[in-house]
């Protein structure tokens, strides 16, 4: 039996975890791995190793061998130049998978209020790999509108309002990785040049928008904005298309309101505090 280290004075000890008579085929090196980052979690996310001992009656050996291995496949993490551990960047990479999953059920509300105040087909997206991704559509209430595709994978991002507003907001080198197979021309109003991508890209993040004028398709105008997060990481973005012959500037102006404000609910939603939600626009 595993010799327990008693709290410090003031410290209030989380009890050691103890299986329940249904889990009996549990591995227990499975179950204390969860239960250091579960640990670390309520730490604040970061701690260290004689807290984290302290926090789960483990001794500190035990810990150490199984932080060694969750900082090996990347879900706990060492601070440099401390002696702490935190969480690591794995746990966010499926934070974000989770929230891919839940967005189309939180962003449909949304995609429908914006559908009906503009009248226009209406996208949310969101990044999958090194890729782009229609994740739900609504379409426009017109009998003229716009084709602008199915739900999939978004052949040329760069061209698209909402892969715009997605990728402003990327680290440079994901938004690299996405578009490192060229800026493919669309229409005669794409950009192809990186610099000159770049420079719209930082228009977005000004702006709080992005604006797509026949860049991927032709007599097809968009407005999209991005959906970030707790920690503001872009976990998606919205979007809404109409054709030239309806896209006045005060219609343009619409559809820039409804998305902007849509993104921003969804921001919200997802955690992002107010300046975040409002970056969002």
């Amino acid at each position: 039996m595993e010799a327990k280290i008693l709290p410090g004075p003031g410290h209030k000890a989380r009890a050691p975890r103890v299986r329940a008579p249904g889990e009996r085929h549990n591995i227990q090196s499975v179950d204390r791995a969860l239960f250091l980052l579960e640990s670390i979690a309520e730490a604040g996310g970061e701690t260290t190793l004689t807290d984290l001992s302290q926090r789960t009656g483990l001794n500190i050996s035990t810990c150490h061998h199984l932080l060694a291995t969750l900082v090996q496949r990347g879900f706990a993490a060492k601070v440099p130049g401390k002696r702490l551990y935190a969480l690591g960047p794995r746990i966010l990479h499926l934070g974000h998978a989770c929230r891919q999953v839940d967005l189309p059920r939180r962003a449909l509300p949304y995609l429908e209020a914006v559908n009906r105040a503009t009248g226009e087909t209406v996208h949310l997206a969101a990044v999958q790999g090194d890729s782009v991704v229609t994740l739900a559509v609504r379409e426009a209430r017109h009998a003229v509108r716009v084709d602008t595709g199915r739900t999939g994978k978004i052949a040329a991002p760069h061209a698209t309002s909402v892969g715009k507003a997605i990728l402003a907001w990327l680290p440079d080198d994901e938004m690299s990785r996405i578009v490192a197979g060229g800026l493919k021309r669309c229409t005669d109003n794409t950009i192809t040049d990186f610099a000159a991508f770049v420079d719209d890209l930082k228009r977005v993040r000004r702006d709080g928008y992005a604006l797509d004028r026949e860049e991927h398709l032709p007599g097809v105008i968009c407005v999209g904005a991005a959906i970030r997060d707790q920690a503001g990481i872009v976990i998606g973005g919205i979007s809404a298309s109409t054709p030239t012959q309806r896209g006045t500037n005060e219609h343009i102006a619409l559809m820039r309101d409804e998305i902007t404000a849509a993104a921003r609910a969804l921001s919200a939603e997802f955690g992002a505090p107010q300046l975040l939600a409002a970056a969002a626009q």
